[in-house]
């Protein structure tokens, strides 16, 4: 059965835009800002999506270009104008960023109450895309109609992660982790890869190439797939082909219409968390 993304995230963004309403009546508007790096497809996919889901709630988004040729010393700078700036509620550096760029020494630049990637040494929110899962697979827990608790039944399949980068796969270990879900850590230099995908309950995907296929999984798997990429005719593509792997899971989340739109959804809900705090505290 395909995870719908879209429907999951157009649920919370509609509890959200309620929440919009009601600070909008104390003359605040959450705001994010975004120190857009870099030439990356999918950085901009999400960027657009961003602007996007942030209309619909009634918050707002800026988009700040910013050369290859920029310096640490100038996103410094433009940083800490930003984090002083009470009317912008949220920035982000957009990952991945160019190697030049200390984006985690940036980063911390930001106060933690503004950092709604959850990407700091301090996080005050979770990481959208690692929300997002968690959020896809509580949908799959409800669906099964058991009563054993979440974490429970988490904890008693078997989890496979495949992939552990900076943006989405080591954030999305980790809060594996913190539901005390275990999982196995699939990376190029693992040599048991076949038999850890074969035993495997649940798969989630965080690579951005295409590195499964139905032969890889286990009858009845859970699979979400977290890794985008552009194939050579522009089209946007992950991890696995969807008419390869529908036949043969439980659940998968699709590519478009998957973990895409929640992780979006997931942002905007933290910069609404962020503005509601900002709000509180003056």
């Amino acid at each position: 059965m395909k995870i719908d993304g879209k429907k999951l995230a157009s649920e919370k963004l509609s509890k959200l835009k309620i929440r919009v309403r009601r600070l909008k009546s104390k003359n605040v508007t959450p705001t994010l800002a975004i120190i857009l790096m870099g030439n990356n497809v999918a950085s901009d996919i999400y960027v657009r999506q961003k602007g996007i889901k942030a209309k619909e709630i009634g918050a707002l988004v800026k988009v700040l270009p910013v050369k290859e040729t920029t310096t640490n010393e100038e996103l410094e700078k433009l940083i800490k104008k930003l984090d002083k700036n009470p009317k912008v509620h949220g920035i982000i550096l957009q990952r991945p960023a160019p190697g030049n760029i200390e984006v985690d020494r940036l980063t911390d630049l930001v106060s933690p109450s503004k950092e709604v990637d959850g990407f700091g040494s301090r996080p005050a929110y979770p990481v959208p895309v690692a929300q997002a899962v968690i959020i896809m697979l509580k949908y799959v827990y409800r669906q099964s109609k058991q009563k054993q608790g979440f974490k429970k039944w988490l904890n008693s399949k078997r989890v496979a992660a495949i992939g552990k980068g900076q943006t989405a796969g080591r954030p999305i270990i980790e809060l594996l982790s913190k539901q005390e879900a275990n999982p196995n850590i699939i990376d190029s230099k693992t040599k048991n890869r076949d038999q850890i995908l074969k035993r495997s309950d649940i798969v989630v995907s965080a690579v951005g190439k295409h590195v499964l296929s139905a032969k890889d999984i286990k009858k009845n798997v859970i699979l979400i797939g977290v890794g985008l990429f552009t194939d050579k005719k522009g089209k946007l593509k992950g991890d696995y082909e969807d008419s390869e792997v529908e036949g043969i899971t439980s659940y998968y989340s699709p590519t478009p219409g998957g973990v895409g739109p929640l992780n979006v959804a997931c942002l905007m809900e933290n910069l609404v968390n962020a503005a509601d705090k900002q709000t509180r505290t003056l």
